[in-house]
């Protein structure tokens, strides 16, 4: 199994477990930045040198030895799960992708036609119901995550815990899990504990957002999006996720944590 989604700086300094749709991109361009004193060019996941990935062969070896010797500090990201299921319907199902294409290919046309999902076009401004459609596409994303059907669940709206239980159960620990609503504190607490070829400045620096102005802008505040049943359906998908990373699953209208994430526990209950 390894330790997909992992990544690492070339100087061994920094682990990273990437979640999707929690300040991935802007994390990886701190790395690279570390290393090199320089942003990369682009998109960060399309960077195939600079930064050791999982995904690139070569970069394996590395990796496995350093996160099972527990050699570097080990850290990750979260997000409030209402807002990352959002974020992830108004990227990959309502926008178009870097590439100028829906996301996936035919997945956007299956979601139009098994759950009648509207999600407009470039041309018409994007002008479409976002309330109704959002809630049909959390009817998918739910379907995915609990019955694999109509397809598996995608890394972008599958949970947090999980992707984070994958570096655990192989045998990787976490130094630290921060909250992406409160970034550059978390961040910084990350950087204070590694040496680092190039110091970068959190306050000063560029946020990094691949996804933004490639689709419609959302409409609405967070808690519209979400009625009774809604919630009953993001509860039943993240469970976990609330409860591990210490969100509030009242109230969609706070998306800032209420307590401290306890790593122990973290480690416990998705060691398994």
């Amino acid at each position: 199994m390894g330790f997909p989604g992992t990544w690492m700086t070339e100087s061994e300094s920094m682990v990273y477990r990437v979640v999707p749709k929690c300040a991935c991109s802007t994390i990886g361009q701190i790395m690279f930045f570390s290393d090199h004193g320089r942003f990369f060019d682009g998109d960060i996941h399309d960077s195939t040198a600079g930064l050791h990935k999982w995904a690139q062969e070569g970069s394996q070896p590395r990796i496995e030895a350093n996160v099972r010797a527990h050699a570097s500090y080990a850290f990750t990201c979260v997000r409030n799960p209402y807002t990352r299921i959002l974020s992830s319907f108004f990227d990959k199902i309502a926008g178009i992708q870097r590439n100028g294409k829906r996301y996936r290919g035919k997945l956007v046309p299956m979601l139009i036609q098994k759950y009648g999902i509207e999600v407009g076009s470039p041309e018409d401004g994007f002008d479409f119901d976002q309330i109704k459609s959002f809630r049909r596409f959390l009817l998918f994303a739910r379907d995915t995550i609990r019955w694999n059907r109509p397809m598996e669940p995608d890394i972008h709206w599958s949970a947090m815990s999980g992707h984070i239980a994958t570096f655990i159960a192989n045998g990787g620990r976490f130094d630290h899990i921060f909250w992406t609503e409160r970034f550059n504190e978390g961040m910084q607490v990350v950087l204070d504990n590694t040496q680092v070829a190039h110091p970068i400045g959190l306050a000063d620096m560029p946020r990094f957002n691949e996804s933004e102005g490639h689709g419609p802008k959302r409409a609405h505040p967070v808690e519209a999006y979400f009625d009774d049943l809604s919630m009953h359906l993001v509860y039943d998908i993240y469970k976990r996720d609330f409860v591990l990373f210490r969100y509030d699953f009242e109230n969609p209208a706070n998306k800032m944590p209420t307590g401290e994430i306890d790593l122990d526990e973290v480690h416990a209950k998705l060691s398994g």
